[in-house]
């Protein structure tokens, strides 16, 4: 199972900071990040490959549970 990101460039304004976020994402792999596997261009959109994890995006998780600063910062720090 991959999950799937899809961003539409024709609203990114800087194509070049996506095109070094998605390099950082290849060189960079780690058990407790979620990994990128691959990227296409689909018509004006680019899709993202990425191992799936269970439990909906980070954004709505964020929304729905209150994180004091200093455990953002241990979690950030493991």
């Amino acid at each position: 199972q991959v999950a799937l990101k899809k961003m539409p460039l024709c609203k990114r304004s800087r194509k070049e900071l996506i095109v070094n976020e998605i390099r950082i994402m290849k060189e960079n792999r780690h058990p407790n990040i979620v990994n990128y596997i691959d990227s296409y261009l689909v018509d004006e959109d680019l899709w993202l490959a990425m191992e799936y994890v269970d439990g909906g995006t980070l954004t709505s998780v964020l929304v729905r549970v209150f994180i004091e600063e200093r455990m953002i910062a241990a979690i950030s720090r493991e």
